[in-house]
């Protein structure tokens, strides 16, 4: 699994940052030009969002999740990385 830490890539564009916290949680924290899909939203409907041509960050803010997800995703074949804050 692919790691990376928010404050290397935060100046970069067209980049997608997907914070899967709860909408409360993102309410109160979540990184700059984020969007917010929270997990169990993202888990069930990942086709809804998600294209396999492009590259997403994965991001919550314990990181528990968002390395589970990545794992799932990736064998999926979805080009996920997780991101640290």
């Amino acid at each position: 699994m692919y790691k990376e830490n928010y404050y290397n890539i935060k100046n970069k564009k067209n980049i997608i940052i997907i914070d899967i916290q709860d909408k409360y949680e993102y309410s109160k924290w979540h990184l700059p030009n984020s969007i917010n899909i929270p997990y169990d939203e993202l888990v069930n409907n990942y086709r809804n969002y998600l294209s396999k041509s492009k590259i997403y960050y994965i991001y919550c803010k314990s990181g528990k999740l968002s390395k589970r997800l990545v794992v799932v995703l990736n064998y999926l074949g979805y080009n996920t990385i997780m991101l640290e804050g």
